[in-house]
């Protein structure tokens, strides 16, 4: 949980800053949007050599490498005098997220096997109570401070997250030079299941991310402060915490389509709602909670499919290569369309057809041992 804290402030913290970082670099609104969409996609393409890095040097001993990378990387965005290094320090602080967060799932599934659901759950709503930490102080602390103060100082949080995980560590025994290295588990690039999974996740992470970007400009522009802005940002990932435990909780079947389903729908509806005269708190709380119970249960999909610790890391890295990869596009395509147009009104419609996608989606999503249930004993109830 202290881990997972640090894995989104260095992300979220970009979007109460952009319009400070797009006065001072003089970036469009499509250069800004890589703020977000680096990271993003760093989580994506980091997700193919994750499992092969655990396999040859230990999973926790590379997640305190992705840690000390995510610090590094975060206290030198402060320093940036270029667009150039501070995409580059964007870079660093992907990879570090990126890595650390496929191996933090095999991590679950190999300490907690019978509890993987509650702890992945614990996970979700700690890496959501992140976010929101940074999304209502990011605003203020730039106002009080400056924006570099603001971006730069959540590094030191951060090392908190890495000095906890160099305590794991170094409970772990130091491989022998001539042991054989774990036969790595193949990605499920056939599994039709592991496809589904990886699109309803595409569709959530594109939603979140492109708001997560996005939502505290979109609230500037229509007049709110940038403190303003960054509470409703707030109230964002307020409700996506708090969505994280609570459909986990519901969803104890391991049939998760109905939960699947409902989040989805709640998030298309917050999405409808941006075009009415609801108050933008209330708007993205809706919002948020779906995109947060349909994080939480996306993230316990690799699980319910997988029955190893190194099988849960493959399908866990398959998902993150493709979901991330093409979330990545959200907040790149919500930046060049407001360049285009002008405003974010074709912006909103975009996001609501991938929302609507996502929820297409769940009736598919039948876990492969249900489905192995049924085929060798149909009178069995699914």
């Amino acid at each position: 949980m202290l881990v997972a804290l640090q894995l989104r402030p260095g992300i979220v913290s970009a979007g109460p800053l952009l319009p400070s970082i797009i006065d001072e670099f003089g970036l469009s609104h499509t250069q800004a949007s890589l703020l977000t969409a680096i990271p993003t996609l760093m989580m994506g393409l980091l997700a193919l050599p994750a499992p092969r890095l655990e396999a040859r040097f230990g999973r926790d001993r590379v997640i305190v490498g992705a840690l000390a990378l995510l610090v590094i990387a975060t206290s030198m965005r402060a320093f940036a005098d270029s667009a150039l290094v501070l995409f580059l320090t964007t870079a660093g602080i992907g990879a570090g997220v990126a890595v650390a967060g496929v191996l933090i799932a095999s991590f679950v599934k190999a300490r907690f096997p019978g509890q993987a659901a509650i702890f992945m759950s614990l996970y979700a709503t700690s890496l959501a109570f992140g976010s929101t930490l940074s999304a209502a102080a990011t605003g203020p602390i730039a106002v009080a401070a400056g924006w570099r103060y603001a971006a730069g100082g959540w590094a030191l949080p951060a090392t908190v997250g890495l000095l906890a995980w160099i305590t794991v560590a170094r409970r772990m025994p130091v491989p022998h030079a001539l042991a054989p290295i774990r036969p790595r588990i193949p990605m499920p690039w056939a599994s039709r299941t592991a496809w589904l999974i990886a699109i309803f996740f595409a569709c959530n992470n594109f939603v979140f991310y492109a708001f997560i970007a996005w939502l505290a400009p979109m609230q500037i522009e229509a007049g709110y402060s940038a403190t303003d802005a960054g509470l409703v940002l707030a109230s964002f990932t307020v409700a996506f915490m708090l969505a994280n435990p609570l459909f986990g909780f519901l969803s104890r079947n391991h049939d998760r389509r109905v939960s699947l389903a409902a989040s989805a729908g709640i998030a298309l509806l917050g999405i409808v709602l941006m075009h009415s005269a609801l108050s933008a708190y209330i708007v993205a709380a809706i919002i948020a909670f779906g995109t947060g119970g349909a994080f939480s249960l996306a993230m316990m999909l690799p699980l319910d499919n997988t029955t190893t610790p190194e099988e849960t890391s493959s399908w866990n890295a398959f998902v993150m290569l493709v979901s991330y990869t093409i979330a990545a596009v959200g907040p790149l395509a919500v930046g060049q369309l407001r360049d285009a147009s002008g405003d974010f009104g074709s912006s909103v419609w975009m996001i609501m057809a991938v929302s609507g996608v996502m929820l297409a989606t769940t009736p598919f999503l039948r876990p492969l041992g249900l489905k192995t249930a049924t085929q060798f004993n149909p009178a069995r109830r699914p």
